[in-house]
């Protein structure tokens, strides 16, 4: 009896960090990573039409783009001047430096793509997922 409630308890730990680990909390206060070829973090959780305070590093050895597209567009295969007016919002970081933006999160909930909009970068695979959830 005691072994089986060992066992209880440690599954029951186990399903509650996975629980805690599958969505993120909403939050206005951003803090992320650019490098070569990655957003650190890669999921992104705001609320929808809240100011956010967006804090973004540099740490790559090249300039990065921190692209939030429109709701329902993402990018094909490449980023180029078709997906301009697809742009909700756009920061630009040279290399070794950071930033702080804010920008208001979109009113409308659901799944943003990110990107960064520098030549191969996408391609590379520098891409994220802002999710906006209604408050």
């Amino acid at each position: 009896m005691k072994r089986f409630l060992t066992m209880f308890a440690i599954l029951l730990s186990l399903v509650f960090a996975l629980a805690a680990c599958g969505a993120a909390s909403p939050s206005t206060h951003l803090k992320v990573d650019l490098m070569e070829f990655m957003f650190n973090p890669a999921n992104l959780t705001v609320p929808a039409g809240q100011e956010i305070t967006l804090d973004l590093s540099n740490t790559g050895a090249v300039m990065h783009d921190f692209i939030i597209m429109k709701y329902g567009t993402s990018v094909g295969d490449d980023f180029g001047d078709e997906d301009v007016p697809n742009i909700y919002w756009k920061a630009e970081l040279e290399p070794g430096t950071s930033a702080t933006y804010t920008f208001t999160a979109p009113s409308e909930p659901g799944d943003y793509q990110v990107i960064c909009g520098v030549q191969g970068h996408y391609q590379a695979g520098m891409v994220a997922d802002l999710t906006v959830v209604a408050q």
